[in-house]
């Protein structure tokens, strides 16, 4: 199980200029921050590793030498978008203008966040660096493109088919319908070459000759991470990390959100097995969206509930937030986080059905039988349908996870839960012990082992709180397998004390995060202001002038640019825009 920290993506350089200071500070920071952050929400890696590692600029700069000594890219010179005032090429995410697809003012260079549209900077309407907020100029500049158009047919029929190179390599009833159908609407619209290479100074270096100030792209450099950590982890546990990727018999998973689908079930693959060695995933169980309070989520915009201030704000609360974001998750459309859904969530079905059904078991036990367990006598029909339910339910929640359909596979742990309450409130036994005591110990048994089972069921998807039950039951750690038993406590066990295992968010609680993120929309930037305020009469006094346009035509490498010639009074520039879509040069000479 693997993860790690992407960091050498351009936002990590635009970040470094904006606080002023180096990538790698950056990097560090959250590498260190966002591991921390995993570890505190009980998400166990079998390694979270990272892209700056030594051992994954070699791994990546092996395999690109790999693919470029077999023929798999092509070397193209091209125009690039330049920032003249910071003397740079400008990578993806280093420019901006309106999207084609939507007209979303603020798409990069890559991909526009508002429609999910992938786009390539030459895609943009109206661009702007990033860096420096001017317009661009177009420079030549060569590198290394992967034709994609090249592998369309055996992408189509692994995709559609699950077979590669004839031999059956997946089930695609298996894959969820968003991933095939992005995958098919990129192919059936015709895959582009795309660039493997980038002009930056922050990166993996490309390790051929006159490639100097070029870095590897990051779609090409970070799936590849996946296999560095993998070197990483064999070499720490002293394991041969080969088989993990080289070996038919291993099943390759990526686990990840829909802007992410092609990367990893298009460049990925194609990447894999141009290389020749490696297996290709047999499954991509990508999520939709994920969205926050009627807005998408946007680092930039500081529109984002923070993990690390999350638990700082609400301690020993993890499995609220687990089992909130699970059960919410967005695995076949786009879902929504909200303060009050998670209020709700917490109060009305963790502390009122699974916390009031384990309270229920411990309190009665102590009271009716001094937290011993009681011996069951002859069960009644419900207590055979009940202790029945209880592998039925492992049956249940296995074939979930097994479909990665993690939302019903904790719905039915939490059926569990519900189905003990159900259990005592049809079989009352707080009424029964006045007449009954054999008969509410038979009862008590099959509440315990029900709350047993539910310290298993629950365990993938809430392990704070699982282990606090088997604490608080005095119970081993059970293998998976034991779920479905009937006698996981046995007779004459000696229960721990009970305490509360959910407590309730208060209105307050709730209104406070609320504000929190709210505040946000009203911070621009955590900058200072570069100037004082003007007041109307000093911009009376700016020199405010509108150009000509002398000269127009069409630009030659992009169908959706006109070069400019616009006279502004003082001097003549030349102007790139992206208007030829609706524009002709003749209609704007003059203008």
């Amino acid at each position: 199980f693997i993860c790690g920290s992407d960091e050498h993506g351009a936002a990590i350089t635009l970040r470094a200029k904006k606080e002023n200071t180096t990538p790698q500070a950056i990097v560090e920071e959250y590498h260190n921050i966002n591991k921390k952050a995993f570890q505190d929400l009980g998400i166990d890696f079998d390694i979270y590793h990272r892209t700056s590692a030594e051992i994954h600029h070699e791994t990546a700069q092996q395999f690109f030498t790999t693919l470029s000594e077999k023929g798999a890219f092509v070397t193209k010179e091209s125009q690039q978008y330049y920032d003249v005032e910071h003397n740079q090429f400008l990578a993806d995410r280093y420019i901006k203008g309106n999207c084609p697809k939507c007209g979303h003012s603020d798409a990069y260079g890559d991909q526009c966040e508002k429609c999910g549209s992938a786009l390539s900077p030459m895609d943009l309407i109206d661009p702007v660096s990033t860096i420096s907020g001017k317009i661009p100029v177009l420079k030549k500049t060569e590198h290394w493109y992967l034709p994609m158009q090249n592998h369309e047919k055996w992408l189509k029929h692994w995709l559609k088919e699950g077979k590669l190179d004839g031999v059956q390599q997946h089930d695609p009833g298996n894959w969820r319908n968003q991933v095939i159908g992005q995958c098919m609407s990129w192919i059936d619209g015709g895959l582009q070459p795309r660039a493997m290479t980038r002009d930056l100074d922050w990166g993996v270096s490309v390790p051929l000759e006159n490639a100097d100030g070029k870095v590897l792209y990051v779609w090409l450099d970070a799936p590849i991470g996946y296999i560095s950590a993998t070197k990483q982890w064999a070499l720490n546990n002293g394991k041969d990390w080969e088989p993990y990727w080289k070996d038919s018999e291993t099943e390759l998973v990526h686990f990840l959100a829909k802007d992410n689908i092609v990367f990893h079930c298009i460049i990925f693959p194609i990447i894999l097995k141009e290389h020749g060695e490696y297996i290709l995933p047999v499954n991509v169980p990508a999520n939709e969206f994920l969205n926050l309070e009627g807005d998408k989520f946007s680092t930039s915009r500081n529109w984002a509930v923070w993990l690390h201030e999350y638990l700082q704000n609400f301690p020993d609360k993890q499995d609220a937030l687990r089992y909130v974001l699970c059960s919410i998750a967005p695995e076949s459309k786009d879902s929504e986080f909200t303060w009050n859904d998670f209020q709700a969530r917490n109060n009305n079905e963790l502390a009122d059905i699974f916390g009031n059904f384990i309270n229920r078991v411990m309190v009665l036990s102590h009271k009716y039988f001094g937290g011993i367990v009681p011996a069951r006598g002859a069960l009644d029909k419900i207590d055979e349908d009940t202790l029945n339910q209880l592998k039925k339910t492992k049956e249940n929640i296995e074939r979930k996870l097994q479909e990665f359909k993690f939302r019903d596979a904790l719905a039915e742990a939490m059926n569990l839960a519900r189905m003990g309450n159900k259990y005592f409130a049809e079989t009352e036994p707080w009424k029964l012990i006045k007449t009954n005591e054999d008969r509410v110990a038979t009862v008590m048994n099959v509440g315990i082992q029900i709350a047993a089972n539910l310290a298993i069921a629950f365990d993938p998807f809430l392990p704070f709180t699982t282990k606090r039950i088997r604490e608080m039951m005095r119970l081993p750690l059970s293998q998976w397998d034991s779920l479905g038993s009937r006698d996981l406590a046995l007779d004459g066990h000696q229960l721990g004390a009970s305490e509360v295992l959910f407590s309730k968010f208060d209105d307050t609680q709730i209104k406070e995060q609320i504000e929190k993120l709210n505040q946000s929309k009203d911070i621009t930037s955590k900058f200072p202001p570069m100037k004082d305020e003007i007041q109307f009469d000093d911009f009376m006094k700016m020199d405010v002038r509108v150009g000509e346009i002398i000269g127009a035509e069409k630009h030659p490498n992009a169908d959706k640019l006109l070069v400019l010639n616009v006279d502004t009074g003082i001097d003549k520039r030349t102007i790139i825009s992206g208007i030829a879509e609706h524009f002709t040069p003749a209609d704007i000479i003059g203008k």
